[in-house]
């Protein structure tokens, strides 16, 4: 069975920096996605950025220019640096990881889902 251990977030003021971290363990994946998602009371999970196992990176165009994912494929982790945040940022914030090359932008599409880390952005 999969596990998704996120680490890192917690509260900033606006203009500000986090990073957040996700250590999947028992990944038997020879390819895999790695994305974040975030999700705010009472919305669905949005798409956030993603990273393929070769490295392929993707963007929602909300957080583009200002957040940055990375990937160590040897120690199975994924980081989500996150710069200039705004006050809308704030939400939890979820990693994910299916199989497979192609980045899919739904939720319902992933299988294995960290617990979750709260980011709040002052104003």
């Amino acid at each position: 069975q999969v596990r998704l251990v996120q680490s890192g977030g917690g509260l900033v003021q606006a203009g500000g920096s986090l990073r957040l971290s996700c250590t999947a363990s028992d990944l038997t994946f020879s390819t895999y996605i790695m994305t974040w998602f975030r999700q705010a009371p009472g919305r669905q999970r949005e798409f956030v950025a993603a990273i393929s196992s070769g490295g392929t990176t993707r963007y929602a165009d909300s957080v583009k220019d200002r957040f940055t994912v990375s990937g160590d494929n040897a120690k199975l982790t994924v980081l989500l640096q996150m710069d200039n945040l705004k006050p809308e940022d704030t939400t939890v914030y979820y990693c994910a990881v299916r199989s497979g090359t192609i980045v899919v932008f739904v939720a319902s599409a992933y299988d294995y889902w960290g617990q979750g880390t709260q980011v709040s952005v002052s104003s």
